[in-house]
């Protein structure tokens, strides 16, 4: 099991986001990690059952160090940080 460390003097925000397939959104932060986080597990859940709609879903946006939705489905940037993934490196052809 790999542990994930946050330095507390440094507030994590999100700078980047792009929707990725199958409700996967590539998430930059201000600690220089480029993270995967599963949207996935909250569709069947109140508000965030909206996220379902392909079109919807990608109209995702930054708002204040995180990221929201249109009709103010957001999560927390210390969420999205602890619950992603670290983006799998892509291989470089020689």
């Amino acid at each position: 099991m790999s542990r994930i460390i946050i330095n507390l003097d440094m507030m994590v925000k999100v700078t980047a986001v792009k929707p990725l397939h199958d409700h996967e959104l590539e998430l930059s932060f201000n600690t220089g990690e480029t993270r995967v986080f599963d949207v996935s597990p909250y569709l069947d859940k109140g508000i965030f059952t909206e996220l379902r709609d392909p079109t919807y879903f990608r109209s995702v946006r930054l708002a204040f160090g995180s990221i929201a939705w249109p009709n103010e489905q957001d999560f927390g940037p210390e969420s999205l940080y602890v619950e992603s993934r670290p983006l799998a490196p892509t291989a470089v052809s020689p």
